[in-house]
């Protein structure tokens, strides 16, 4: 019996702590309320996707303007919050509306966790083909049928206990994903119980990198390539020790078969990014060590093509936004995003001169003129109405060479869905003299 007491004091005292240290962790208040209404009401729940044997509720954001077999990401909040929480505060619901992908936002429910966080360490909900993590796959089976999504283009994120759940889900179906993004959340299979969670969180854990590769490889019969990993991690957290960043990043390195030593390292405004690529150069991993921050999600809420979310409990203005990055990461309609990024300078003027306002709105008329026949080309074979457009990348370079007063890439004749390096080399090459 002393043991079992010994085991319940070291629970609660765990227990305590967790307590202590959220309402801190939450951040300043806003200077004006969030109006968490106006998140809620452009989500809409979707019932009867499945068996649902999590008990989790179903929300969804799908853009007036719907890409043609549309990506799919799908959003996990964090302990405390809801799917309108995170949507407000993250801004993938914004993000989808300009670049025209599908937003899945699972919510769990205060009968299954009273502070409503994912059981990412219970066995019963973690594991492949049962509870939350059933549900949660059903989710994304249900939307990929009913919008059409591109089941190549599936994306998964979450914050805290939902960052921990993403790492579930992306261990238990990585055949379903493309790529996932882990937000101040946990390496799969690091607990299997509330006591291990816990102690997870808070104490320095020391797993070996074999370890870490073994659970997920266990967590199902996939064999096959393994989706792209994005970890995000605040320096300063106290609920989620930062050590479980670096627990992630080598949890996924040696299950991608990478050194656990980055390719490469850079300063991203004011914090540090660490890559993995695989032979090809490919970037398979990256981890962002954001400097000074607390448990949250990082998000830029200046005026800026960044500007996606609200600050807020948990998500906390450090200049760079997690959002906008990863969805660049996963490469989500970069076009569309470059193009509303140039739009917001040129409105707000954010970090531009006169000189370079002025190329700005010259770009801006240049892509416009010479998008106009490629566009009437992508409309005439547009059968849904009211679909997305997407931008040619290669025209929005061209009108920046123009507006530069440089002779513009060569147009290529491939088909427009990603940036042809070769003309654009040339032309560089042209400007500085190098080549005829």
């Amino acid at each position: 019996m002393s043991g079992l007491g010994q085991t319940l004091a070291a629970l609660g005292a765990l227990r305590r702590k967790f307590e202590r240290l959220m309402p801190a962790a939450r951040g300043p208040s806003p200077g004006t309320a969030p109006n968490l209404s106006d998140g809620a009401s452009r989500l809409r729940e979707l019932t009867a996707f499945g068996s649902n044997p999590g008990n989790l509720r179903m929300l969804v954001h799908v853009p007036e303007r719907l890409q043609s077999n549309p990506a799919l990401v799908v959003a996990l909040h964090g302990c405390g919050q809801s799917a309108a929480d995170y949507d407000r505060g993250a801004g993938w619901g914004t993000l989808a509306d300009r670049a025209g992908f599908v937003v899945v936002y699972p919510q769990q429910q205060a009968s299954n966790n009273p502070k409503t966080c994912f059981s990412w360490f219970l066995p019963g909900d973690m594991a492949r083909g049962s509870g939350e993590a059933l549900s949660i796959h059903q989710m994304v089976e249900h939307a990929t049928a009913k919008f059409g999504v591109d089941q190549g283009r599936v994306f998964i994120t979450g914050l805290s206990a939902g960052g921990a759940m993403a790492s579930v889900m992306l261990a238990a179906y990585p055949e379903t994903f493309a790529g996932g993004a882990i937000i101040a959340g946990l390496p799969y299979g690091c607990a299997e119980s509330v006591q291990q969670a816990l102690e997870a969180m808070f104490t320095e854990q020391s797993p070996s990198t074999r370890a870490l590769g073994d659970r997920v490889r266990a967590a199902s019969r996939h064999r096959g390539s393994w989706p792209t990993i994005s970890v995000w991690h605040g320096s300063a957290d106290a609920i989620v020790k930062p050590s479980n960043a670096e627990h992630v990043t080598r949890q996924w390195a040696n299950v991608h078969g990478l050194s656990t030593t980055a390719t490469h390292t850079e300063l991203i405004a004011g914090h540090t990014r660490r890559v993995w690529n695989e032979i090809n150069g490919k970037t398979v991993i990256e981890m962002y060590s954001i400097v000074g921050m607390s448990h949250g999600v990082p998000i830029a809420s200046s005026p800026s093509a960044e500007r996606l979310g609200s600050t807020g409990p948990f998500f906390h203005d450090v200049g760079l936004s997690s959002t906008h990055h990863i969805a660049r990461f996963w490469n989500l309609d970069l076009g569309c995003l470059e193009a509303h990024g140039a739009e917001a300078a040129l409105k707000t003027g954010a970090g531009a001169n006169d000189a370079e306002a002025r190329a700005i709105k010259v770009a801006a008329k240049t892509y416009n003129e010479d998008a106009q026949p490629q566009t009437a080309s992508l409309r005439r074979h547009t059968t849904q109405p009211g679909r997305l457009l997407l931008l040619d990348p290669n025209l929005v370079i061209a009108a920046a060479f123009k507006a530069a007063g440089l002779p513009a890439p060569e147009a290529s004749t491939a088909k427009p869905s990603g940036v042809h390096p070769q003309p654009i080399i040339d032309a560089a090459l042209k400007a500085a003299g190098l080549k005829l």
